[in-house]
């Protein structure tokens, strides 16, 4: 049984209280594989470390990756009571637990309170997020259950963003 805790669109928020690591990843990803042993040891450790560890799939999540704003895979963020700090050092057990126990994370600057995953700003990133996976869901819907051809499906998408528009400018 895992000692890391998964984390979601509806309990991400739980990273705001207490200290927290959390890693980011994709499980496709060759380099979050690699480090997948490790992370499993680091939360085996986290009691001792008064600090709990988390993960984020962004595959399930794609929200949270917007929220996150993931740009690279596996991205570690470090969070004490919402403040967060992103994690860029060597991804050895050793390293994480010292990051930890040394308190090294004081050292390392927050993230600016615009980009932090509780801002208003990466609120509607996670939006945008959340809503292009809502046009993926109807372009296969179109294309794969109803057997809309590709083509016929980004004409519709086409129309109802000039529709919209238009709707908007009046």
């Amino acid at each position: 049984r895992s000692s890391v805790r998964v984390l979601c669109g509806s309990n991400w928020s739980l990273v705001l209280q207490g200290q927290w690591m959390l890693e980011v990843y994709a499980p496709w990803c060759p380099a979050c594989q690699q480090m997948e042993a490790t992370w499993e040891s680091f939360a085996k450790d986290s009691e001792q470390l008064g600090v709990t560890v988390g993960k984020v799939d962004i595959t399930q999540e794609p929200g949270l990756s917007g929220r996150f704003f993931v740009t690279t895979l596996p991205t570690i963020y470090h969070a004490n009571d919402g403040v967060f700090r992103r994690y860029r050092g060597s991804r050895t057990l050793e390293d994480l637990q010292g990051y930890i126990l040394e308190r090294k994370w004081e050292a390392v600057e927050p993230v600016a309170g615009w980009k932090s995953p509780s801002s208003i700003m990466m609120h509607g990133m996670a939006g945008l997020f959340h809503f292009s996976g809502w046009i993926r869901q109807i372009h296969n819907y179109l294309t794969g259950t109803l057997g809309v051809h590709v083509w016929v499906s980004y004409a519709i998408f086409i129309l109802a963003t000039l529709l919209i528009g238009l709707l908007l400018g009046l």
